[in-house]
């Protein structure tokens, strides 16, 4: 083991800072405080695994000159998720693997070893449990606070503000944790027996195209994240942000799907939370944001029948720039028609392109026609503009088969990405469409048809999540990407021009807040604008939970009594 601590002092460098000890801070690794290769070893002693020591994705790739492991392999995966999600050091957005000096160099591991650099820590945890029950979690959370390490909970990865990663941190990995189990009879502890669910049960590991397969086998589906290859958790922080879905117009949001969770707070107390026991807990988890009250162990969604969906597909082009704005203030205005009739799903605008596609379960292909006929006619009239455009419904005999013919290939994950998102309102889309319009040209932005009809039905105050939701009907996002090998100037530059998009849409829309699973670590009043009203009970429920303030990620509830760096406390 010696050996290892060894090498990353090679390649992880000095971590600067102060030992935790007397400082209110927490003690990350290269520091006097970190712990020594004996208590680990004690560690070691009292979990069902091997310790883990995470390193970046393209590290079989070094030494150039001759390569510790396959990096044949690394490039043609590097974009899968289900493989990134793997491995406890691998981000499915690379940069946050990368870490930026305030000096201008950066610490990274790219995969380009033509850049020349060396292959660094960056912003990897060093080491770390691999758990695989409440038990390692417990075991991994007392250690944690003995020492007062700087502690990171990683599931897949997808995290788009690099809450996974933490440079010089220990990290608990719950990607291991798979169970899944479905019971077609399910009785929340503490519910009187005749209250019951037809529910899938998934591990803190389980991620959505497990838990889709599970539940098809029954005859069942659910709410869930949709992404190639299905690489999301199902029992991580998609649920604790919110979890949208193209079924989230007719079903609901993900936290208004959750049956019961359990979790180990960072008092080692192992809970199983519901609305009967620990209801605060549960109403803070549904929503209330990810690595912030406990490491979830399990969640248990209630399912729907597998039904049948029609899908409907629109693209447009167009030539002018002011007709495309006007397009895309058109679309916007549309939207909550359709998802009022049920209608969830995925679209992108261009310089000089729009297209979408949505489903809706359970209706003919007759009703679907009449339901977005406004919108195909929208785009029809816009021809006379030099607009051309084509539509189309598709039926599929199940979700599962629609889902598994769009998304069943692995893929859109290793890039180097930030981005922003708003929700936007009823309002907003009814009165203020062609201002917003400018922004989402200017920014060539994606559109997410997954509030609205249901969620917006729910009761505001049921969960945790952003009042805003509830009001919302799409999701808007804008973002900006880079090569590998940037400088941190140019990555500067880019963060700036995020900076210009989050303010401009902020100043039009400041009340329809933004998703905080899919958002930047710049957002304006990001207490407000991630939790709304909820916020000063969420840090209430917080504190509770978590009295040793032991869980603290970028933007989540009580980081602002922490620094920049979330390593010491003000």
């Amino acid at each position: 083991m010696l050996d290892v601590f060894v090498a990353l002092s090679l390649v992880v460098g000095s971590f600067a800072g102060t030992s935790s000890n007397n400082t209110g801070c927490l003690c990350t690794y290269g520091q006097p405080c970190w712990p020594t290769e004996v208590q680990f070893a004690e560690l070691e002693s009292q979990v069902s695994q091997p310790l883990i020591y995470p390193v970046p994705t393209a590290s079989p790739c070094y030494p150039a000159t001759d390569p510790s492991g396959n990096c044949t392999q690394v490039a043609q995966e590097w974009v899968d998720g289900n493989w990134r999600s793997s491995m406890p050091g691998s981000m499915e957005a690379p940069n946050f693997e990368s870490f930026i000096f305030k000096n201008g160099t950066i610490s990274a591991c790219y995969l380009n070893t033509s850049l020349g650099a060396s292959c660094e820590q960056g912003n990897v945890p060093v080491i770390g449990v691999d758990a695989r029950t409440p038990q390692d979690i417990q075991a991994a959370i007392n250690f944690a606070l003995q020492y007062d390490l700087k502690l990171v909970v990683k599931n897949t990865g997808h995290d788009f503000l690099g809450r996974s990663a933490g440079r010089g941190a220990f990290v608990v990995w719950t990607h291991n944790m798979k169970n899944v189990t479905y019971d077609a009879q399910f009785t929340p502890q503490g519910a009187p027996p005749n209250e019951t669910y037809e529910a899938l049960t998934v591990g803190a590991g389980v991620q959505w195209y497990e838990a889709y397969d599970t539940a098809n086998q029954n005859g069942r589906m659910m709410v869930g994240g949709i992404s190639l290859g299905g690489s999301v958790g199902a029992g991580g922080g998609w649920l604790q942000g919110g979890g949208h879905s193209a079924l989230s117009p007719t079903y609901g949001l993900g936290v208004d799907n959750a049956i019961e969770m359990s979790v180990v707070t960072s008092t080692g107390a192992y809970l199983t939370v519901n609305n009967n026991q620990y209801p605060d807990l549960f109403w803070a988890l549904r929503g209330g944001g990810g690595g912030t009250y406990g490491i979830v162990t399990s969640v248990t969604y209630r399912t729907y029948q597998q039904l049948p969906v029609v899908m409907y597909y629109v693209q447009a082009n167009v030539t002018n720039a002011t007709v495309m704005k006007e397009l895309i203030g058109g679309v916007l205005r549309l939207q909550p028609n359709l998802t009022d009739e049920g209608w969830g799903g995925y679209g992108s605008f261009g310089n000089e392109s729009m297209s979408f596609f949505g489903i809706n379960p359970n209706v003919s292909s007759a009703a679907a026609n009449m339901s977005t006929q406004p919108l195909t006619d929208y785009l029809l009239g816009l021809e006379v503009k030099g607009v051309s455009s084509v539509a189309g419904i598709y039926a599929f005999d199940s979700w599962y088969e629609w889902y598994t013919y769009l998304f069943g290939k692995a893929g859109q994950n290793g890039v180097n990405i930030m981005f922003t998102s708003r929700l936007l309102s009823r309002d907003t889309l009814a009165n203020r469409y062609s201002d917003v319009a400018e922004i989402l040209y200017d920014c060539q932005a994606s559109f997410d048809m997954i509030a609205g009809g249901k969620v917006s039905q729910i009761d505001p105050d049921s969960a945790g999540v952003n009042p805003a939701w509830r009001n919302a009907i799409v999701e808007t996002t804008c973002g900006v990407s880079w090569q590998e090998g940037a400088t941190a100037e140019e990555v500067a530059g880019l963060t700036d021009q995020l900076k210009v998009w989050i303010k401009d849409m902020y100043d039009l829309t400041p009340q329809d807040g933004a998703y905080f699973n899919e958002a930047s670590l710049y957002e304006i009043d990001w207490q407000y604008t991630f939790f709304g009203s909820h916020y000063t009970k969420l840090k209430e429920i917080k504190d509770k939970y978590d009295p040793y303030r032991l869980f603290v990620v970028a933007e989540g509830v009580g980081s602002e009594d922490w620094n920049e760096e979330l390593t010491c406390r003000y």
